[in-house]
């Protein structure tokens, strides 16, 4: 026994942590996403395992999740605004409305049942992944909006990602590409979104939960702080091989790809919600 886990769990923990922190980081550097969509299901199972109650469970994983964002997308961030595929015009017109957005998603989770989580994470992911492996060609626009509908865009994305757990790429790529912008593109700004949304969103959880019973040990709220220890480093580690991945696959590749993860992960979340 360790920490008021027993020695096995925590060993399961671990070993989970390490390798999901691997895969996220690549995943964070390919996808221009923080990982949340990795790091989110993951967590789930794992704290699954070491007995943490079903109604804290999953604002636990997002909130962790948006912790662990945190170094991954600065350093994806950092890797693609270096190739110059980064458009800061668009990061600075989302900067304030995402970042009140997400404050606001992380309100939410102290009093949302565990499966609106779930319920978001499916919707957002699964429209995503069917436009992405379908090639349905959906367009908003010739280019980008000017004024008040790119600020609900970002105030939108913003509670959507506070409440999946997720750096925002999902959302913020998917619009972006509505407007005709190149996928590489898309990807290298969305990476920008990951610092906007997980610092604020995580601040966000750890006051959410900051008297929730039932919590593993070294919480802050619905932080888990050995999550963002163990998770995080190897994480930062693989994010620049995804870069280098990224940018070396053809762009139908990319969006293939891209939507076979995020149908994957929404058909997890489907069969927890159906209780399996």
């Amino acid at each position: 026994m360790f920490l008021g886990i027993p020695a096995g769990d925590l060993a399961v923990l671990a070993i989970g942590l390490v390798l999901a922190g691997a895969l996220t980081g690549v995943l964070a550097g390919v996808f221009g996403v923080g990982g949340g969509a990795v790091i989110v299901p993951v967590l789930y199972e794992l704290f699954r395992i070491i007995g943490v109650p079903e109604d804290a469970r999953m604002p636990l994983c997002v909130g962790t999740s948006l912790a662990i964002i945190i170094p991954t997308s600065i350093s994806s961030f950092r890797a693609h605004r270096k190739r110059g595929t980064v458009d800061m015009d668009i990061l600075r017109a989302w900067a304030v409305p995402v970042v009140v957005g997400t404050i606001l998603g992380a309100l939410v989770a102290r009093w949302a049942p565990p499966a609106v989580f779930k319920i978001v994470f499916v919707m957002v992911a699964g429209v995503n992944a069917a436009r992405l492996i379908g090639n349905l060609k959906w367009t908003l626009g010739d280019d980008m909006p000017k004024g008040p509908l790119m600020r609900v865009y970002g105030l939108f994305t913003g509670v959507l990602s506070a409440l999946m757990g997720i750096g925002g790429g999902q959302i913020s790529t998917m619009l972006m590409t509505f407007y005709n912008r190149p996928i590489h593109q898309a990807v290298s700004t969305s990476a920008g979104m990951g610092v906007l949304i997980s610092i604020p969103g995580a601040m966000g959880y750890m006051i959410s939960g900051y008297d929730k019973v039932g919590l593993p040990p070294l919480s802050i709220g619905f932080v888990s702080l050995i999550g963002l220890v163990l998770f995080a480093p190897i994480s930062i580690f693989t994010a620049p091989l995804g870069v280098r991945l990224a940018h070396a696959l053809p762009k139908r590749k990319l969006e293939v790809a891209f939507g076979c993860f995020l149908l994957l992960v929404s058909l997890r979340f489907v069969a927890s919600l159906l209780g399996y």
